[in-house]
């Protein structure tokens, strides 16, 4: 039978139509990429992929064997998974993207407190603000910070809601004044949080009342650890996460604005690629997180 390292290499090739993304996803070279798949194809008798300069595709026998030989693939890690299981013992690799912010200030604890109790389980760890395709990209699971999710693609775990609130520093108060209800909002500089580093709409409720703010006229990004800086230099007033401004509200560089009303609803949310089954490294990353931001820390 065919090496399964060679076989994962040639469906990560596939995945990507690209060798080099295949390496850069692995942590391999991409001329052991090129060569994996070389000898697959030689034990096989097939060609698989067809090279040009400018693109890597498959040929007609490499889609049937990929078709049929991923399902495998998978039910043997499975099985490998349960075999695993029954001794307590899970290893493999996981491959993360998450929030910048999040993934600063969470994650090394995660993992470090999960590899102390998994040491055989390694970690690739992205991070960036910006929705990604998770199963093209390659990923076991992607954290998110989000509405309801509309991907339908990938299936979700909601693992908790999202505490968020608007801030300002106090010296920009005292030269513009507290606002006191959401209107007031419209009198001074909200600094949109967007992905795209756009205009932002705020949704406020307090008691069945709901108002909506649009904010980024004046300053807008796509990270909310420079919209908290820019709030804590006097900026104007941010809608934040709790987990990113708790310490500057701790220090009193930054204080709460309109407490009594509730921002819209977010949630932290695991998301996996269509899964029949979590793999076992998957499922204990999942629980250790959960347990760790709903008790340990939560956010």
């Amino acid at each position: 039978m065919s090496d399964l390292t060679n076989i994962r290499i040639f469906l990560a090739v596939a995945r990507h139509r690209s060798f080099v993304a295949a390496a850069r996803q692995l942590s391999m070279t991409a001329p052991t990429v090129t060569r994996a798949v070389s000898t697959l194809e030689a034990e096989l008798g097939v060609q698989l992929l067809l090279r040009t300069t400018r693109q890597v595709s498959l040929t007609s026998a490499g889609a049937v064997y990929a078709a049929r030989i991923s399902p495998l693939l998978d039910e043997f890690e499975t099985v490998a998974d349960e075999v695993r299981a029954q001794t307590d013992h899970v290893s493999g690799h996981i491959r993360l993207n998450a929030p910048l912010s999040l993934g600063q200030r969470i994650l090394p604890d995660v993992v470090s407190g999960l590899r102390v109790e998994n040491p055989d389980i390694s970690v690739s760890l992205s991070l960036t603000d910006h929705f990604i395709d998770i199963v093209s990209g390659g990923f076991d699971l992607a954290i998110r910070i989000s509405r309801a999710p509309q991907d339908k693609s990938t299936i979700w775990r909601k693992i908790r809601p999202v505490r968020r609130l608007l801030v300002a520093s106090p010296g920009y108060l005292a030269i513009n004044g507290t606002p006191q209800e959401p209107e007031d909002l419209r009198q001074v500089d909200c600094i949109a949080f967007d992905e795209e580093a756009l205009a932002e709409e705020w949704e406020l409720s307090k008691a069945g009342r709901m108002r909506k703010v649009h904010a980024g006229k004046v300053l807008a990004t796509n990270n909310g650890e420079v919209s908290a800086r820019l709030a804590e230099n006097g900026e104007g007033i941010a809608l934040l996460p709790h987990f990113i401004v708790e310490e500057v509200l701790g220090s009193g560089h930054l204080v709460p604005v309109l407490p009594d009303w509730e921002p819209a609803e977010l949630w932290l949310t695991l998301y996996y690629p269509p899964y029949e089954k979590l793999p076992m490294r998957v499922a204990r990353f999942s629980d250790f997180f959960e347990n760790y931001v709903t008790r340990v820390r939560p956010v």
